[in-house]
């Protein structure tokens, strides 16, 4: 595992590589101690150095790259081998969210039925909170059933931010 820092218009993020596809998107709010923490499907995992060091390579590159332009509102869909830790539910649940349009959002409830789980809405919404790959796999675009912005690792002001940045470049 290796990672690389990134400065982005919501705070430095972390990218974390693992056995070849992108296992990890942290955000500011990934610290312990005032270090990146990798946060695996379980929760956090530890300091992100203890999990590997620093460096790069094509993976972390190309990530980099198309998160610059993401934030630039030139790129609405990420193509990147994604190898994020996690539960075959939770794979499921991610899957969903990379469908969801730049720029739209889909509530728990729509994710749950799209995955074949109609009544899986507070399973969804742990599954979107344990998503290690954040903004690339777009866990920012999921709402409350009322529309409502709920919970966001990365803090509400972090969503709201993403969602206004995609509506303007939709």
């Amino acid at each position: 595992m290796i990672y690389a820092e990134l400065d982005s218009p919501i705070g430095r993020l972390a990218l974390v590589e693992d056995d070849g596809g992108l296992a990890g998107l942290l955000l500011p709010s990934d610290r312990l101690d005032g270090q990146p923490a990798f946060r695996s499907s379980t929760g956090l995992a530890g300091p992100l150095r203890s999990l590997g060091q620093p460096g790069q390579n094509a993976v972390l590159e190309q990530a980099a790259g198309q998160l610059e332009e993401y934030f630039a509102g030139t790129r609405q869909v990420f193509d990147l081998p994604l190898n994020p830790p996690g539960s075959a539910f939770q794979h499921a649940v991610w899957q969903a969210l990379r469908q969801i349009p730049y720029g739209r959002t889909a509530t728990y409830g729509a994710i749950g039925r799209r995955i074949g789980q109609p009544k899986a809405a507070r399973a969804v919404g742990q599954a979107n909170n344990r998503n290690p790959l954040a903004v690339i796999v777009p866990c920012h675009r999921v709402i409350g059933a009322a529309g409502d912005l709920t919970g966001y690792r990365g803090g509400l002001e972090t969503k709201r931010w993403l969602l206004a940045h995609e509506r303007a470049h939709a």
